[in-house]
């Protein structure tokens, strides 16, 4: 019989969690009633928009969380404002599609101090896709489209602390300035696979003040003298990259998998919107939304 080096110690605490994910008690405070409308003219031509954008990112937050179409969240935000009795009304399912093209969406939770490390990875969205059944017994009729999720996780308190969007031949590390450049904490180290193992990257994450913990790539070559990731090649080419990933603590990484896997399940691996601007709104809406329940369990 074996035993656990770090045995749980918190199952009560664990189970109830578990169980609160599948509370469905919500309700929209206050300040999200207030905000529900725009009650000021922007000061230009034209006439001002009705909804907010935190309107509209909470329609597609509840979208996502509920799995349903944009025709089926209006019906459940109108009867859930029936229920509570006040003079709301949803946006028309036509409206969120056309204001998730320009939405911004503030996704990213409050600080909570310094960040000691902070992870980054990848992933693609399908888009549109045929059903497995029907592809193989008919063909294919159009190419399938992804998109591309970047994230930086922070592995203390799981938060997106940045997310983005790309099209699917944008490379890993084209996105990582658009992910680090915003942050303005203190980092520590920073984990990334080996699309990243390039100078441009490193010397980003130089900048920042972090330390980069890259897998060099297969038959690396050396760098510049005193270079750091030069630790790195060496320790592979002597004890393999095995050795260098345990020593180094490089398996924190696999929690973007868990991120991204966590992210999945929400939205079942699909966008449902039809243009791209829209589909990028939609995506940070549901980031949002996996901050908003990770902070709730």
């Amino acid at each position: 019989m074996s035993t656990s080096l770090h045995p749980i110690t918190n199952w009560p605490q664990y189970n109830q969690s578990l169980i609160n994910r599948g509370s469905l008690t919500f309700w929209v405070d206050s300040e999200a009633m207030n905000n529900w409308f725009h009650h000021d003219h922007h000061g230009r031509r034209g006439r001002c928009q009705l909804y907010t954008d935190q309107t509209i990112s909470t329609f597609l937050m509840l979208k996502g969380i509920f799995s349903l179409t944009l025709r089926a969240t209006q019906g459940l935000l109108d009867s859930l404002f029936e229920l509570m009795n006040v003079p709301l009304c949803a946006p028309d399912y036509s409206c969120v599609s056309k204001r998730a093209r320009t939405v911004t969406v503030a996704y990213r939770q409050p600080a909570k101090g310094r960040i000691t490390d902070l992870v980054i990875d990848s992933t693609g969205l399908k888009v549109f896709g045929e059903g497995e059944w029907k592809v193989r017994k008919h063909g294919a009729e159009r190419r399938r489209v992804w998109r591309k999720l970047h994230l930086a996780v922070d592995p203390a308190t799981h938060d997106i602390v940045a997310a983005e969007v790309s099209l699917e031949n944008v490379h890993d590390a084209e996105v990582l300035p658009t992910l680090l450049n915003p942050l303005r904490r203190k980092l520590g180290r920073v984990y990334a696979d080996g699309a990243y193992d390039n100078k441009a990257s490193h010397q980003l994450i130089s900048r920042k003040g972090a330390t980069a913990c890259i897998p060099p790539r297969k038959n690396a070559g050396l760098w510049k003298k005193g270079h750091p990731r030069n630790e790195a090649v060496l320790v592979m080419r002597k004890e393999g990259l095995a050795h260098w990933k345990k020593i180094s603590g490089y398996h924190r990484r696999s929690l973007a998998e868990t991120a991204m896997y966590r992210f999945k399940q929400l939205m079942m691996g699909k966008i449902s919107l039809r243009t791209y601007n829209g589909q990028v709104g939609e995506v940070m809406a549901y980031v949002g939304a996996i901050n908003k329940l990770m902070e709730w369990s």
